[in-house]
Parts: C-alpha cells; structure tokens; sequence
C-alpha cells in the first residue's frame, strides 16, 4: 500500500486541501525553483512529453495539474488548431498562468479551470490528449484520480505521465537520497516562505510508486499499451498509455 504523506502533518484538513493551500503559497517563485531544483533538466523531459502528444495530433488536449501553465502553453503553441485546457486544484498557480497569456496569441486556445483531478467537470470522453506533470503524486486516491482521467479520455486517446521516480543503481540511488532528502528541502527553506512545501515534495517522490508497481496500477484501471521511460538515471520517468 502506498505511504500516505501530506504536506502540513498537523493539520487535520485531507490531503487535497493541505495540498491546495501549499501551491498557493509557492506558486509565486514555483518556475524558479523548479529549475533551481531539477538543474533545468525538467525542461528537457517535458519536451518529450510535448513531442509525444504533438505526434498524435490531437484536436482537444487536457493538462491536469497545470500549475503554472507551461505544457499548456507549449500545447497551444505546437497545436494551432487545438484547445487547450490546463486544469488545477490552486487558485493561485493558476492566476500565474491566467497571466502568462494574456495579450498573447494563445490567449484565446488556452481554458484555465479550477478543480479536482478526482471529479473532473468534463463530459466522457472528451479529450484526445491528457497529460499530468509532476501532479500524480499529489492525488489524494491515485486509483480514483487515474479513473477519472480513463473516463474523459476518448477512445484510443494518449495519456502521458511525467512523474519523479527513483534511480535503482548505485551510485545514481545513493546520490538521490542525499539530494532529495538533504539538499533539496534546504533549497526550498531558503527561497520559499513555505517552508514545508520542498520537504513534502521530496518526501512525496521517494514513496511514490514508478516503473512497472505504476505500469500495473494503470493497467489495472483499464488503460491499454502501458508504457515507461526513465529519464536521467531514473529520478523521473515518462508513462504512455491508451483507451481501448
């Protein structure tokens, strides 16, 4: 059974919640840090992300966990005739993003909503593409969460995941550790006034199922051609999938 970590371990709110009130409270320096924190390698995987998708060429895509709205935006830009709607649970993620388009040329492609990823406001099978960054593991049930994103995904649709993992050979596994443990938070304590939010997502990552434990969980929702891909020695890793 997956270890159940929140961020605010002495609040009494569920894990959606505590989980909304830390990505208003980063959402301000969240792209800085991200780079900061990932040496800018995460801009390399969702490129991947985006050239998968894009392959497809898909008519409406939806980005769950938007956050900020940078593959939303990508999407807009790489997909002209495409909508584009970024979802998230985070008002104040999502008002960066609102205002990262506006008086653009994608301004009118890109839908920024806010809402649960586990009750989704959109009819069965609405779209061709639904992609999730780094947002998983932030689920308060995977399973449901993932059943949602089976539900509004059509038929023979693409579903790519792009989640942090950890690296299972030495010396990448050892290095991991001390970094996600010991560096990272102390990056986040230094430029976050939130000063659990680095400390939850390192924790987070390190328990959260990949590789083949995630490829099975997805085939057991119902999805179909379950891929995945490690990326940078493993601390990340892409996941494809379909609906039959």
């Amino acid at each position: 059974m997956q270890k159940k970590v929140t961020p605010y371990k002495q609040s009494e709110a569920g894990k959606k919640e505590q989980v909304e009130q830390m990505f208003d409270a980063i959402s301000g320096n969240y792209d800085g840090l991200n780079r900061v924190i990932s040496l800018g390698t995460d801009v390399k995987w969702r490129k991947k992300v985006i050239k998968k998708v894009v392959a497809r060429n898909p008519g409406h895509v939806l980005d769950i966990a938007t956050g900020t709205g940078d593959l939303a935006i990508k999407f807009a830009q790489k997909l002209p005739k495409a909508r584009i709607v970024g979802l998230d649970i985070s008002e104040g993620m999502l008002a960066v993003a609102r205002k990262k388009v506006t008086d653009t040329q994608v301004e009118d492609k890109i839908e920024f909503i806010k809402g649960d990823s586990e009750a989704m406001p959109f009819p069965d099978n609405s779209f061709d593409a639904i992609t999730v960054s780094f947002g998983i593991r932030n689920f308060e049930t995977l399973e449901k969460g993932l059943s949602e994103i089976l539900r509004v995904l059509k038929p023979q649709g693409i579903f790519v995941i792009l989640e942090t993992s950890v690296p299972t050979k030495f010396p990448w596994k050892q290095g991991y550790f001390v970094y996600a443990r010991g560096i990272l938070p102390f990056i986040g304590k230094l430029f976050s006034r939130d000063k659990v939010a680095y400390k939850y997502l390192s924790e987070s990552a390190s328990v959260f199922p990949f590789g083949e434990v995630l490829n099975n969980i997805l085939r057991k929702i119902g999805f179909i051609e379950v891929e995945n891909k490690p990326q940078t020695f493993g601390v990340a890793t892409i996941y494809t999938a379909t609906k039959a």
